[in-house]
């Protein structure tokens, strides 16, 4: 790795008002647990490891950009969320977050089931050996082609959401002489994202059929009437990345409230209610995320509290954790191209990445945290904006961070907490080639999603 001298940059006393930004950490070199997956250390050279594998020796083998997986913690993850809810509730990993079929393999292992929300992810459940029944089918807009197949697969359950679903999804099952478990997903008017939550006016979104003004129930009422559909329960997703379970109380409270109104009017107590996901992870060591045994807990006593005072049985409970099981699992090791200091302001530093691996800094604002790996170093912190090799002036992979001044051409760096979305979300921009996914454990790694190649963009193209 290259070592040459660089000028050191804007110093946090230099730049912009106090306060502007939060103080430099006391130790550029630590690596807060929060955000690094269970197997990453450093070793006596001051490397970063992951399994044992120094990061040095990864790039070397795998190349940059590229994101490494811990299976270790990911299958620890499974099963923390396993135990917490234990037999009499289920856990689908949300598959939007990251799916392959080493993914389903471990999820099957792991005793987890599997939400789907395209024909492209149910495919790659069943190509891995994932069981129809514990596959969920979720999405606003299902294909006839993708309900049939799924149908056809035998999945657990079909989520519906709309009226004109409730009638598509009917039919196709009475034609394939089947009886499909469906929920409905209801909007319950609470949004909640990471410490806060707003329990009115979110009825406006393309998921689900609204509670206020009687759209849930009348779903309700139509499903329950035809023949192909066995309606087993009530669906609700509330929001992203949070951090407490207030929102999930309100919500709960009018889930419980339709099942209620459902046994009252149709003699019919639903025999179960999935809660959804969206529960957050540490993406900088500002979050604070909840343990699974934690959420079980509350969750239970919620639904239990709001069933009690219904005078209802205690439903199944279910839930969807997708980023909060793989997030944590994975970073993106880069390696620094170009540093340029923007005297008075920051230093940029360019990376072999960007956007195209990880669009979610230009589409939502999100933070990360980002650290110099393939070395430690002594020198004063700069601040810093890691930015792709994309031409965007928006490709920016972490917004604002303190690194090491003496930063050179040629070092690695690593973006923890990239396991949720990034791969999912990943992108051709400027005819870019997805990087592989590595999946790393006891001192070994493999691919298990390869890098894309030049011939595999030139062969979809085919002017």
């Amino acid at each position: 790795m290259s070592r040459s001298a660089h000028p050191a940059g804007p110093r946090y006393a230099d730049v912009l008002p106090e306060g502007h930004y939060a103080a430099p950490p006391a130790d550029l070199n630590a690596l807060d647990p929060k955000v690094w997956s269970r197997t990453v250390a450093r070793d006596e050279h001051g490397v970063v490891t992951l399994g044992g594998i120094p990061v040095t020796r990864l790039a070397e083998e795998f190349g940059t950009p590229a994101y490494f997986l811990d299976e270790t913690d990911f299958r620890a993850r499974c099963r923390a969320w396993r135990d917490a809810f234990g037999t009499d509730a289920d856990v689908f990993y949300a598959g939007k977050a990251f799916l392959s079929r080493a993914v389903v393999r471990w999820l099957h292992e792991e005793g987890l089931n599997l939400d789907v929300c395209s024909a492209g992810e149910l495919a790659t459940a069943l190509a891995a050996g994932m069981p129809a029944e514990r596959i969920a089918l979720h999405g606003n807009n299902k294909s006839t082609e993708e309900i049939t197949r799924a149908v056809e697969a035998g999945v657990g359950r079909i989520v519906l959401d709309s009226f004109q679903e409730i009638v598509r999804v009917a039919h196709i099952a009475e034609r394939l002489g089947k009886r499909q478990r469906v929920q409905i997903r209801i909007t319950v008017g609470v949004e909640a994202h990471t410490h806060e939550f707003i329990a009115t006016a979110h009825e406006d979104q393309k998921f689900g059929l609204a509670l206020a003004g009687g759209q849930a129930a009348e779903g309700v009422r139509r499903a329950l009437k035809l023949d192909g559909l066995e309606l087993v329960g009530i669906h609700s997703h509330i929001g992203s990345q949070i951090f407490d379970t207030s929102g999930f109380e309100v919500a709960a409270h009018r889930v419980v409230g339709l099942l209620a109104q459902i046994r009252d009017e149709h003699g019919v107590e639903l025999p179960e209610i999935d809660l959804g996901g969206g529960l957050g992870i540490a993406y900088t060591s500002d979050d604070d995320p909840r343990e699974p045994q934690e959420i079980a807990t509350a969750l239970r006593e919620i639904v239990t509290r709001e069933c009690a005072a219904a005078g209802l049985a205690v439903p199944r409970i279910s839930v969807e954790p997708g980023r909060a099981i793989v997030g944590p699992t994975a970073f993106t090791l880069y390696e620094v191209g170009t540093v340029k200091e923007l005297p008075g302001l920051r230093t940029y530093v360019s990376v072999d990445g960007g956007m195209s691996d990880n669009i979610r800094t230009a589409l939502y604002d999100a933070e990360y945290s980002v650290a110099l790996v393939s070395r430690t170093s002594a020198a004063a912190p700069m601040l810093s904006r890691v930015v792709g090799k994309h031409c965007e002036s928006g490709d920016i992979v972490v917004r604002d961070a303190f690194l090491p001044a003496d930063l050179a051409p040629g070092d690695l760096l690593a973006v923890p907490a990239t396991g949720a979305y990034c791969r999912s979300m990943a992108s051709n921009y400027n005819h870019a080639l997805r990087p592989p996914v590595v999946a790393v454990a006891d001192g070994a790694a493999r691919v298990i999603v390869r890098r894309e190649t030049e011939e595999d963009l030139l062969r979809l193209d085919v002017g």
